[in-house]
């Protein structure tokens, strides 16, 4: 059975050394590198190619958010866990916005950390359940402020196009429906991902779902 591949990205050495031997313990899971600060853990992500790491937030050099938003912009198939002592509306939102698998509170059980490297390696998001119902709401309430009325603001052609992607049709096909050039609907496609501060064809799919442009099935 391959084991899942963790960087540790911690400043304290004795924090890390510790994780490092609770990690270890696991049959499935092998620390392959570790990072005081958050420049040595781009670094060390480059080097190693670990699948999941876990990264402080507090650290020398380069903090951790930043130090995430790098790497998933460089190596997008690696995760990053967050482990953090803070618990505030503000930090979470900006842990998922950096692009961050998830967090884990420090004080949470080992049971938990381990729970949490094995679900975002499987490819899942995870909330320490410790986290309040009030902090998960805020973040949900910021996240759909940005896109508030935004469906309302797009032109006609924007909505048909978004709804060509949604349904899974690609440039060629769109141009060929619309009567428009390739390049034109790229255009399109690109003007909706700005606006909308999305990143993929997934994110503008689930967008168009949310909005009920198309069903869900």
């Amino acid at each position: 059975m391959s084991k899942i591949r963790v960087l540790l990205a911690e400043d304290h050495t004795i924090v890390r050394k510790g994780l490092r031997s609770i990690l270890n313990g696991e049959a499935d899971l092998e620390v392959i590198g570790e990072a005081e600060d958050g420049r040595e853990a781009v670094r060390k992500v480059e080097q190693l190619l670990p699948d999941v790491v876990l990264m402080d937030i507090t650290m020398p050099a380069l903090n951790g958010l930043e130090a995430t938003r790098q790497i998933k912009k460089r190596f997008p198939e690696v995760k990053v866990l967050i482990l953090t002592m803070h618990s505030t509306e503000e930090y979470i939102f900006q842990i998922l916005r950096a692009g961050a698998s998830g967090y884990v509170l420090k004080q949470a059980a080992i049971t938990e950390l381990v729970s949490a490297i094995r679900a975002v390696y499987g490819g899942d998001s995870f909330l320490s359940p410790s986290i309040s119902r009030k902090v998960i709401e805020e973040y949900v309430r910021k996240a759909e402020a940005v896109t508030e009325n935004s469906y309302d603001r797009r032109t006609d052609r924007e909505r048909e196009v978004l709804q060509l992607i949604a349904e899974g049709h690609s440039s060629p096909e769109i141009a060929k429906l619309l009567h428009i050039s390739v390049k034109t609907v790229r255009a399109h496609r690109a003007h909706l991902m700005d606006k909308l501060d999305m990143h993929s064809t997934a994110e503008l799919t689930q967008y168009a779902i949310y909005k009920g442009v198309i069903g869900a099935d």
